[in-house]
């Protein structure tokens, strides 16, 4: 009987003990960050320049080499084309398979052009969609002279430069 009551007082401090834990954080201020809401800043203004985030791609810069295409170590990006008499290349597909992609740099690093990069976006669903065939970018020898696709262009290089140079 001694042994019996024994057990239901140790029952009854042991919950005592758990409860005084948990009544204790009641009453303490909340370590939790309500995201996206009340947060001082944009997260994207947090993250390093080098993050890799979903890719996204400058059609209008890309030249249809197909580097990334056959770079990509889980095939997880397609690339079309036209299949006309005529011999010209038109891409005619560009997708990529966020769900597959480990998101490692290889294809944009391979870019020619610097036209796929990752951005600083994570949080959101996104899909390529070619409502018309596009013509691959042939770039200029002497430097673009088209100052919209100069830009992209720029952009572009200097993506590339940021992922050659080794991380400080």
């Amino acid at each position: 009987m001694l042994s019996y009551l024994k057990d239901i007082f140790e029952t009854v401090v042991t919950i005592f003990e758990g409860l005084s834990i948990t009544f204790s954080h009641l009453v303490r201020r909340p370590m939790t960050i309500q995201y996206p809401d009340r947060i001082g800043r944009p997260v994207q203004e947090t993250l390093p320049k080098r993050y890799r985030g979903h890719l996204e791609v400058d059609m209008e810069i890309c030249t249809n080499c197909k580097a990334c295409e056959r770079e990509c170590p889980i095939t997880c990006i397609a690339i079309t084309d036209s299949e006309e008499p005529d011999k010209k290349r038109w891409m005619t597909q560009f997708d990529i398979d966020l769900a597959k992609c480990m998101y490692c740099g290889i294809c944009s690093e391979v870019c020619p052009t610097g036209s796929i990069r990752h951005s600083q976006e994570f949080a959101m669903a996104r899909h390529f969609v070619l409502d018309s065939p596009v013509a691959p970018f042939k770039p200029a020898k002497g430097g673009e002279t088209d100052t919209e696709l100069a830009k992209k262009v720029e952009t572009g290089k200097e993506f590339m430069d940021l992922f050659a140079q080794p991380e400080k």
